[in-house]
């Protein structure tokens, strides 16, 4: 690796290191950390920090003990977003001494091109007038529809939503091991991966911390979302000073997991990685679409049925009767309408639909899959 060639680097920090014991936000582990990003900015390297810990520096403030139902535990988690969202924005602000802006992202956020494309423009503004932009999920308003669900993948959206460089994912341990370092002490550390496939998820245990929600498979997940997009990515330990010391020193202290040669175009990769499925087009197992043949789109004809409830300009799946996943692609239509195209008894409506200027599917908004 060589600090000195990266422009733009992202930075997650997770609940465990900004608030370790629930009991507020605490520097103990911050204090490197902001150290590193202060010189990575003093050598001409943009810094995006993705952090945790809202809920985590918020609990303190609330009375668990009344807590009722699971649905009452969501509506204070929420509350303990909200007010620890302030706390950690002003410890933050306290380790430096340069401005910090704070963006509060849910996937529907992320999901939508348009504002997907806001967010880019935001932090690019950000970091054009050297401010620290501090992404963190918006827990106090996200439901489960619209939540990403953990930081190390919002980390990865964020780093290609801001064309970066560089990933660098905190966690307690020092990065992949083969095996659970927690159980076996004699575990050895992975410090390349080249290609991410079963056997590397299959390293990957549950989170090793009570305080956190993402485990070493969320931030395995993160690295595939970012390396696909050409961004180097590091598990790294930041809970030792030494991690961002080695990185300054241009080594690897972790775990970095190589980018793909030829990167995805941004359009696919954000369909593919970034998007959620509202819903599911079948279609005969005799379909095919080639990465060089998008022109032919779905056809009537070829739709067999229709799953879920979706509106017209919503990302689906493309899905063969047998089950093989063919692609992520924006539909024209909504699943009431196709739902109805689908229907053998509407034969005319069909060939109809079929003469009109807007096909089924976009052939600038498909994401191919492999077969599964």
């Amino acid at each position: 690796m060589n600090l000195k060639h990266w422009q733009r680097i992202v930075i997650k920090v997770g609940s465990a290191l900004i608030a370790p014991s629930q009991a507020g936000c605490s520097s103990k582990y911050l204090r490197s950390i902001a150290n590193f990003i202060t010189q990575c900015r003093l050598s001409g390297i943009q810094v995006v920090l993705v952090s945790s810990g809202s809920i985590a520096a918020g609990a303190h403030l609330f009375n668990r003990n009344k807590v009722n139902s699971d649905e009452e535990n969501i509506v204070i988690k929420k509350a303990m977003a909200a007010a620890g969202q302030s706390e950690m924005m002003a410890t933050w602000d306290e380790l430096f001494d340069f401005s910090s802006a704070q963006l509060l992202l849910t996937h529907g956020d992320l999901r939508n091109r348009v504002r997907y494309e806001s967010i880019r423009d935001t932090i690019e503004t950000l970091l054009d007038n050297d401010i620290l932009p501090i992404v963190n999920e918006n827990d106090a308003v996200t439901t489960d529809k619209l939540k990403v669900g953990d930081n190390d993948n919002l980390s990865a959206m964020v780093a290609t939503a801001s064309n970066a460089d560089a990933l660098i994912i905190c966690s307690d341990i020092d990065g992949l091991f083969e095996e659970n370092p927690h159980i076996n002490k004699e575990a050895k550390l992975v410090a390349d991966v080249y290609q991410i496939n079963d056997e590397i998820y299959a390293m990957a245990g549950g989170a090793t911390s009570d305080v956190g929600t993402g485990g070493m498979k969320t931030k395995i997940q993160a690295a595939e979302k970012a390396v696909s997009h050409g961004i180097d990515t590091y598990i790294v330990n930041g809970f030792k000073e030494q991690s961002f010391q080695t990185l300054l020193n241009g080594r690897n202290p972790g775990t970095h997991f190589l980018p793909y040669k030829a990167p995805m175009l941004d359009g696919v990769h954000w369909m593919r990685h970034t998007t959620r499925a509202q819903g599911e087009l079948i279609v005969s197992d005799q379909y095919e679409i080639s990465p060089n043949e998008k022109a032919d789109l779905l056809v009537a004809d070829d739709l067999i049925s229709v799953n879920g409830d979706f509106s017209s300009g919503d990302t689906v799946l493309l899905r063969k009767h047998n089950g093989d996943k063919l692609a992520k692609v924006k539909t024209n239509y909504s699943s009431c309408l196709l739902n109805f195209v689908a229907d053998s008894d509407n034969q005319d409506f069909s060939e109809q639909l079929d003469k009109t200027q807007a096909p089924i599917i976009s052939k600038q908004y498909i994401a191919l899959m492999e077969s599964s």
